[in-house]
């Protein structure tokens, strides 16, 4: 391999180590304007976009011990999508950007160690983001302890009222 080519490896091997994701998109037929509002909207999430031969991407993923990506079937021409933001948001981003622009499909991609189909990446897409999947945790977190107060509360609220309704007959 060429000086250059070994170069470029080293280059996408450490993309693909310091990434916190990878995804993997068909371009053919964008235009460069097109192109460019893509890396625009991707640089807002933290992610970076690079066209890279598939060879050489495969090769990258080997020299770091990344197998199941290295054995990855790339064809045609392809965009590797990385970065360390939200990999939801960035699903979210390409996903609605090739609803815009029909030349544009998910190809695949790597998180956590696991390779992503086309669909998976589709379906990371559908997600809501981070910050609603918190919300939605904590809510799930304080309903149990919410829900034993209003039970005791009620049970108490039983007992003042019997005790009221006594003393009213009473008086």
């Amino acid at each position: 391999m060429r000086v250059e080519k070994r170069q470029i490896v080293k280059d996408i091997s450490k993309i693909i180590d310091e990434s916190a994701f990878l995804y993997m998109i068909s371009y053919r037929g964008l235009k460069v304007k097109e192109f460019s509002e893509l890396r625009l909207d991707l640089d807002d999430l933290e992610a970076e976009c690079h066209v890279f031969k598939n060879r050489l991407i495969c090769k990258a993923a080997e020299e770091i011990n990344l197998d199941n990506l290295a054995n990855i079937d790339l064809t045609g021409d392809t965009a590797l999508i990385s970065g360390k933001g939200d990999p939801g948001a960035v699903a979210k981003t390409l996903s609605d950007f090739s609803k815009k622009h029909k030349v544009v499909k998910f190809k695949g991609g790597f998180l956590d160690g696991s390779v992503l189909s086309d669909l998976d990446v589709e379906a990371i897409s559908k997600l809501p983001p981070k910050e609603v999947l918190y919300a939605q945790l904590l809510g799930t977190l304080q309903a149990a302890p919410r829900n034993l107060v209003s039970l005791l509360n009620a049970k108490l609220s039983t007992i003042v009222y019997v005790l009221d309704a006594y003393k009213n007959k009473i008086a």
